[in-house]
């Protein structure tokens, strides 16, 4: 029993920290705060995925009529202009009052285009022509683009405040036609040329942002839990950005399956894919970890609810580290009629928990009190007979931590109450059984479940990233993990 209310914890954690509409009245009850440190480590990734999403980039064809003396007039053509390749050799994200602004100074950029020209002179009766491709290299340019973040019906809205972006060197080489035009061509189109990419990116950063907003949109409002619950994400308030953190707000409770309509993984998938995580938090206490995740006692506590009130916490024991416990055998001095009316019979214990577990997270441990009732059952001649049952109390106390990518921990027990409810084997010596059951799992059940909860339960990936540097601290009704991310390759490495 111990061990699935304890497992049961663990399992809850992990759902959670991987994610019914709410009113705007109601709380947060899972909260996660994203640090500068956290906000860079976003914007390396999102800076890497503009590099793949920008290119290739195609512009718009470039033409111009130009004068030179001797020659005459130049028609000139600049066609299939692409941007193959970006490269951006610094950057910096800044949370503020007005939204979260994103800069990119220095970038270099690789072109492609072709090219072409005509010019007649009143000596020439026949035009001449001359085309062929030509290479570009971009160089200092600087990027800039904000955002801000806010509740849109419980769902997070990004809207595009501003995007620049400024080129400081174009240089062209010419490949084919006649190079005493290249510096004709170089005066005629570098303004524009520059222009022309400026111009190109911005549009194309704004459409990204465009398009992460429908992302964001279509994220469901509910993440089941195994085919019983549902965890309710829908966003609380707007998200606070700060000068050295972005906060954000989810309601965080959990709910019967059934209250919710299904719904598809497809955009879910889709934006993990390209944004990896999205989190909420409490004013985060490690300034050195990227993110800090909050999660209120009320969270657990409605997880119990949901359990309890779908049957799920009602189980057959027949199985325990010492197993002679379960054979009449082991209780002939407890209860003696048991083994006299049936002698070296198997035993089951139907355990029945007829309340919900009462949780209450305190400084450096979590609470835990049950109310359960247990009938023993004996194995007669292939049938299944109660004999007894006691409604138990039990209460104890849960620790847990991070180590490497585990999530351990351990449990103890505090008081242990137990008393006769009915009996079809006569008058029992309840202390006596107390003590028994109170000795088994003390000396038995429980450092059976600590040994296993040590061993820790793997932390899941994100699209190749996980946990790093994870620690766990409870106090005063809220559990708080503060965690780094890393790559997982690189984590195996080290």
């Amino acid at each position: 029993m111990a061990d699935y209310i304890f497992s049961f914890f663990f399992l809850s954690l992990i759902l959670i920290s991987s994610t019914n509409h709410v009113k705007s009245n109601e709380e947060g009850y899972i909260t996660v705060d994203i640090s500068n440190k956290g906000l860079d480590f976003a914007k390396e990734f999102l800076v890497q995925m503009a590099e793949s999403s920008l290119v290739p980039l195609d512009l718009p064809k470039i033409e111009k009529s130009k004068h030179i003396p001797i020659i005459g007039t130049v028609h000139m053509g600049l066609s299939n202009i692409t941007v193959d390749k970006i490269h951006v050799i610094s950057s910096t994200v800044k949370a503020g009052d007005t939204g979260i602004v994103i800069s990119v100074s220095g970038a270099t950029a690789n072109m492609t285009m072709n090219w072409e020209y005509s010019y007649t002179n009143w000596w020439l009766p026949i035009p001449i022509t001359d085309n062929g491709e030509a290479s570009i290299q971009v160089e200092g340019m600087d990027v800039g683009i904000s955002f801000n973040l806010t509740n849109n019906q419980g769902s997070l809205m990004l809207s595009p405040l501003d995007c620049g972006c400024s080129v400081k060197d174009i240089s062209i080489k010419l490949d084919g036609g006649a190079s005493w035009l290249y510096q004709g061509l170089l005066d005629a189109f570098e303004v524009r040329l520059t222009s022309a990419v400026e111009s190109a990116i911005s549009k194309k950063l704004k459409e990204g942002i465009v398009k992460l907003d429908s992302l964001l949109q279509s994220l469901p409002k509910e993440i089941p839990i195994r085919n019983i619950a549902a965890l309710n994400v829908t966003f609380v308030g707007n998200p606070q950005l700060r000068d050295t953190s972005l906060t954000l707000s989810i309601n965080g409770l959990i709910s019967a399956k059934d209250a919710y309509s299904a719904f598809s993984y497809h955009h879910l998938e889709h934006l993990l894919a390209s944004l990896e995580h999205l989190l909420a938090s409490v004013p985060v206490r490690d300034p050195a970890s990227m993110v800090t995740i909050s999660l209120h006692e009320k969270v657990l506590v409605s997880a119990s609810s949901v359990y309890y009130d779908a049957n799920k916490m009602h189980w057959i024991v027949d199985k325990v580290p010492e197993q002679s416990l379960l054979n009449t055998a082991e209780w002939r001095f407890i209860i003696p009629q048991l083994y006299r009316q049936y002698p070296n019979a198997d035993m089951t214990l139907n355990v029945t928990i007829f309340s919900p577990p009462n949780l209450k997270i305190k400084e450096h441990q979590i609470d835990v009190t049950v109310h359960a009732d247990v009938v023993i059952n004996v194995l007669n001649s292939g049938e299944v007979t109660p004999v007894a049952c006691f409604s138990t109390a039990v209460s104890g106390s849960a620790s847990a931590w991070f180590t490497n990518n585990n999530l351990a921990g351990s449990i103890g027990l505090d008081e242990f109450f137990l008393s006769l409810k009915w009996s079809r084997i006569g008058n029992l010596h309840v202390n006596l059984v107390r003590v028994l059951m109170s000795t088994a799992l003390r000396t038995v059940i429980l450092p059976y479940i600590n040994l296993k909860l040590s061993r820790g339960y793997s932390l899941p990936t994100f699209h190749g990233y996980m946990l790093q540097n994870a620690k766990i601290l409870c106090s005063d009704s809220w559990i708080k993990i503060c965690s780094d991310v890393g790559p997982v390759k690189q984590l195996s490495i080290s």
